[in-house]
């Protein structure tokens, strides 16, 4: 019998024993189990997701669908054929992930060796950090302007000969801001990576990603997540340069998109024009909500071209906001980071939504007195 040192383990890498756990929102399940309220009672409001979910043809496809005891296309063929033609790039140039935070992995992994320098332009997407601390790289972040515009000189100046990936969205979350051309064009004549990520692009009407067959230093990162309902599903994808996306395909997981999600994105983009019909939708409800939101003069709006809208709350604080309406069942989100502290972000609902989160803020500011 071996003998085994008992009491030793070895130590985990400095990284990850330092860095702050990532904190995802809840289910519903969960949240009405600690609140006490049935889940029809739940309105989650808290992680833009898709009211409408996924196409009926996805539920239809994947209960006939028969080989899932057969693996996954590693090369994903079909599937980037059809997204060739969605999103107006050659298939050459794109990759499917698990998610657009595994192509943010493969992107770090790709690029940063312990101690190299990411830039990040808070407050945004909180998978950029946490991805960089796993790699072992540095944050370097540019905090955003009063009004969430990007400080283009503080991201210049911030550039050292270690940085080699600047994390732009777009647009930006949890403020709904874009950039604009002159934005992008200045942050890829840096020479780093720039990450564009596009996951709520559907809501806004503009892409970056033709761009990436002219610019060797551009990735656009998009997501199935929002415009098609598949969350759940954990699909996206990115346009990578092509010498890039050649090094990609040597790392990526073999199976890392399974029969599922192929099953669902085939039936997705089969029936975009349903799915993005109810895109249209939720952004008609966006300027309702936006609407009756800039008529409480204890909320500062930001307009937004996501599915999502953020507020500073002027008078009273925003985490007992937050609480009041969660007993209500009405889930918004809260985050606890610097220039958020009093701030709440409303993912877009269905008009019964907006008219009960309206109702609710009006019936907290009553509360104040």
């Amino acid at each position: 019998m071996g003998m085994g040192v008992e009491g030793k383990t070895p130590s985990v890498r400095t990284a990850i024993a330092e860095m702050q756990e990532y904190v995802p929102v809840r289910t519903s399940e969960s949240l009405a189990q600690k609140l006490g309220l049935r889940l029809d009672q739940i309105m989650k409001l808290d992680a833009n997701e898709n009211p409408y979910g996924c196409s009926p043809k996805v539920l239809r496809a994947l209960g006939r669908y028969s080989s899932y005891h057969r693996y996954p296309d590693p090369q994903q063929e079909e599937t980037r054929s059809l997204l060739a033609e969605y999103v107006g790039v050659p298939a050459d140039y794109l990759l499917l992930g698990m998610g657009a935070d595994e192509l943010i992995d493969y992107v770090l992994r790709l690029y940063v060796e312990t101690g190299d320098e990411v830039i990040e332009l808070p407050p945004t997407f909180g998978m950029y950090s946490f991805s960089t601390h796993v790699c072992g790289g540095k944050l370097v972040p540019v905090p955003r302007g009063e009004r969430f515009e990007i400080d283009l000189e503080g991201v210049e100046r911030a550039i050292t000969e270690r940085t080699k990936v600047i994390f732009v969205d777009s647009p930006n979350n949890p403020s709904g801001g874009m950039p604009s051309m002159e934005d992008v064009e200045r942050l890829l004549a840096t020479g780093r990576v720039v990450v564009l990520d596009e996951a709520y692009s559907e809501f806004s009407n503009l892409t970056f990603a033709p761009l990436v067959q002219r610019y060797p230093n551009l990735v656009v990162l998009r997501t199935f997540s929002k415009w098609a309902g598949l969350a759940g599903l954990r699909v996206g994808y990115g346009v990578f340069p092509l010498p890039m996306l050649r090094q990609l395909w040597k790392m990526k997981q073999p199976y890392n998109l399974n029969v599922a999600a192929e099953v669902a994105v085939h039936e997705s983009l089969l029936d975009s024009k349903r799915l993005l019909a109810k895109v249209k939708r939720i952004i008609r409800e966006r300027g309702r909500l936006l609407g009756m939101l800039e008529s409480l003069d204890f909320l500062r709006v930001y307009p937004s071209q996501g599915n999502y809208i953020l507020c500073d709350v002027l008078e009273g604080n925003a985490m007992e906001l937050m609480q009041f309406m969660a007993h209500r069942g009405i889930i918004l989100r809260y985050f606890k980071k610097p220039r958020l502290m009093n701030s709440i972000r409303i993912s877009v609902g269905l008009p019964e939504h907006t008219d009960a989160v309206v109702a609710g803020l009006r019936e907290w500011r009553a509360s104040q007195g």
